[in-house]
């Protein structure tokens, strides 16, 4: 049985006054709860902060995004080192927009998963596809190509540490969200390319976030899919009043 895990993704939102005080709500929503895994991902800017407003707390703490190399004259990053020395527990991958808006390719991707995997951080690897492309009948050979050029090179032994996230291009923040057939049907799939990536023990363990419009209205029918394993959240996870109802979809 694997344990749901919901993710919020804060993206470029709040100050850090909110951004605590988002923290703390958080906190004392989730409690000690142990029946779903929650992480948070709020801008670099503000980590160190919610991590001190979450220390204790069962929340795990998460960057949007990694550099490429370890360190040296790259003005603007943040290595994967600095992140674990700053307690980050994971960082998002791969992200859309990160591919279609600042231009990542998956070579870049793959060299960010190896780096973060490198210095014990979790990972979530995001892949999907655009609209034009699900209309082309592409989704299967894009998602395929994005985790496959992911994991090149991942040992089965890191793959413990990495989660999948599917976000259709299309369903992010435009207030459409895949139909749980739609949504299940890629997540099978995909759980079926790391079954002949690894094997079927690494296949059945591993989780497979859904990432598009969640909303407390959607979680519980997004999640009771079978290969559903939980939700990389954006928008909603700004407010507590929609992010916590998303985390108990189960109560």
């Amino acid at each position: 049985m694997r344990k749901p895990y919901l993710a919020g993704n804060w993206k470029m939102n709040l100050d850090r006054r909110s951004a605590i005080e988002l923290a703390i709500a958080l906190r004392e929503g989730v409690g000690e709860r142990t029946d779903v895994d929650v992480g948070v991902a709020p801008p670099f800017v503000y980590l160190d902060a919610v991590l001190q407003a979450l220390d204790s707390s069962p929340i795990w703490v998460g960057a949007q995004n990694v550099a490429d190399q370890d360190s040296g004259a790259f003005t603007g990053e943040i290595s994967a080192a600095m992140l674990a020395d700053l307690g980050v527990d994971f960082t998002i991958i791969g992200h859309s927009e990160r591919r279609h808006v600042y231009g990542e390719t998956d070579d870049q991707v793959n060299t960010k998963v190896h780096r973060a995997l490198e210095v014990g951080l979790e990972v979530i690897l995001c892949v999907g596809e655009t609209l034009e492309e699900r209309e082309a009948k592409s989704t299967e050979k894009v998602v395929r190509t994005h985790l496959t050029r992911g994991l090149e090179g991942v040992s089965a032994d890191d793959m413990d540490r990495v989660t999948i996230a599917y976000e259709p291009v299309w369903a992010i923040g435009t207030g459409l969200t895949a139909t749980p057939e739609q949504a299940g049907e890629v997540h099978e799939y995909l759980r079926g390319l790391v079954s002949g990536l690894y094997d079927e023990g690494i296949a059945g363990k591993i989780r497979i976030q859904y990432g598009g419009s969640v909303k407390p209205g959607n979680v519980a029918e997004l999640m009771a899919v079978p290969d559903v394993d939980g939700a990389l959240v954006g928008g909603a996870s700004l407010q507590p009043e929609l992010f916590l109802p998303i985390v108990g979809f189960q109560d």
